[in-house]
């Protein structure tokens, strides 16, 4: 961890794709400590614009001061991401840069109040945005065994998942389940003698999976994927333009899936090219610096010219 609490990753390669230029308007959707985004306010100078989008309104305002300090153009809009293309259009701005880095920070996961470790004992939050009316702990207690097995199933991808729901179900007969520790020892007994030869703990997709529910991850993704595909189509866009380059990070393969079939389909349809074939992922020496960075995949597109087209 940084100073600034947040190691960016893939920090390099996104300037790289990006390509930020003086005076652009950069819309950081997840802005998170700011990593990124300073790094893009060096090339983008006194002329250029950040927006700053993020779920978590104290790293929002923390990264937004950050900038700040040497930014003079600044924007700052609390709140999930999929409002963006609205809230760019009511200010009239037009973005030339998008970046969406689809991780959490490093001071969110060692923030013992969030839950989403195991390697503490904490309750079970989860939120990103803390006035979210749903944690993890009234998640496990209001879903049924079929919803908590799909949930495990579909996003953390976990193969034990109605194994670990049945279990969980029993469980909370007796004791609410409301803890870090609680939840990780609950999943290990689930797991059973297959818990010694697992290659991570037990409970590490069961957490995963409980966030993207939690916080609702998947749906916004695929709303902002939707509004990339919509504007991208007009003539007179909303809120991208012709030229606009748009870098998306993700950190595991259902998200992955869904940024490659939008990006593949917007090329195929001629209104998009492909910044960079295939994927970008981080160098082992990056990894071996931040081990954060070992499941990061960056994908990025350039809304075509009409004369590129």
């Amino acid at each position: 961890m940084d100073e600034h609490g947040h190691i960016p990753v893939l920090l390099g390669e996104t300037l790289d794709l990006l390509k930020p230029k003086q005076g652009d308007v950069v819309v950081d959707l997840t802005i998170g400590r700011g990593g990124h985004s300073a790094a893009l306010a060096k090339s983008i100078g006194p002329t250029g614009m950040i927006v700053g989008c993020d779920l978590d309104e104290g790293n929002l305002d923390y990264s937004i001061g950050r900038l700040s300090s040497f930014l003079g153009r600044t924007e700052r809009i609390p709140g999930n991401f999929v409002g963006i293309p609205r809230q760019l259009k009511n200010r009239g701005l037009h973005a030339d840069i998008v970046l969406a880095d689809l991780g959490f920070s490093s001071n969110q996961v060692d923030d013992p109040e969030r839950g989403l470790s195991f390697s503490r004992e904490a309750f079970l939050d989860m939120r990103l945005d803390r006035r979210g009316p749903v944690t993890a702990a009234s998640l496990l207690a209001r879903s049924s065994e079929d919803e908590l097995a799909e949930i495990i199933k579909r996003y953390g991808e976990e193969p034990l998942a109605r194994r670990i729901a049945r279990k969980l179900v029993q469980n909370r007969q007796s004791t609410p389940i409301q803890t870090t520790l609680q939840l990780a020892q609950l999943v290990e007994e689930a797991y059973g003698s297959r818990a010694r030869t697992s290659r991570v703990h037990p409970a590490t997709r069961t957490f995963m999976a409980l966030r993207i529910a939690v916080n609702d991850e998947l749906t916004a993704l695929e709303v902002l994927l939707n509004e990339i595909t919509r504007d991208a189509a007009l003539d007179q866009k909303d809120w991208l333009r012709h030229g606009t380059r748009i870098g998306i990070i993700s950190f595991h393969s259902l998200e992955d899936r869904l940024v490659k079939r939008a990006f593949t389909k917007l090329v195929n349809q001629g209104v998009a090219r492909h910044l960079i074939k295939g994927v970008v992922t981080a160098t082992p020496q990056e990894i071996s610096e931040n081990p954060r960075a070992r499941s990061a995949k960056l994908r990025g597109i350039e809304i075509a010219h009409p004369d590129k087209a």
